[in-house]
């Protein structure tokens, strides 16, 4: 893995060579901070619904649109735990070794609106992807 942290807008990268993942609640609302314009930029509003409830059920990752839609919690108003966020990256890392995925871009996943720490976060990612060929860019403003 390599892994990598940059102060830039993700919207920024290039969408051909990247898959973008975020967190998300199993009611799919995206309906505040980094997923509303995710949802907007890759038609996820109403798309994810087409998944069943067990499906979507936490913790859990749905591929859909080029985005990895990492499942954190029931609804959009609880936070996620630690190990909610991680059982969702290892679906993720599932995802991406079966399919040879290798660039991923993502925000600081889990620390903004749902307060997990940064440094608890990013510890887990280097963890779950250390034994994989993926790039991950984690962009932040």
């Amino acid at each position: 893995m390599e892994y990598k942290e940059a102060h830039r807008d993700l919207f920024s990268v290039n969408f051909k060579k990247y898959k973008a993942a975020h967190c998300i609640s199993a009611d799919c609302v995206m309906g505040a901070g980094i997923a509303v314009p995710m949802a907007k930029k890759f038609k996820l509003r109403g798309l994810l619904q087409q998944y069943t409830d067990k499906e979507r059920k936490h913790p859990t990752c749905i591929f859909h649109n080029d985005v990895y839609n990492l499942i954190t919690k029931a609804k959009g108003y609880h936070k996620p735990t630690y190990d909610s966020l991680l059982a969702s990256l290892e679906m993720m890392n599932e995802h991406i070794i079966e399919n040879e995925v290798e660039h991923i871009v993502m925000p600081k996943i889990g620390s903004g609106l749902d307060k997990l720490s940064w440094p608890i976060v990013r510890g887990m990612i280097k963890e779950v992807f250390e034994d994989t060929d993926v790039e991950i860019l984690v962009c932040y403003i």
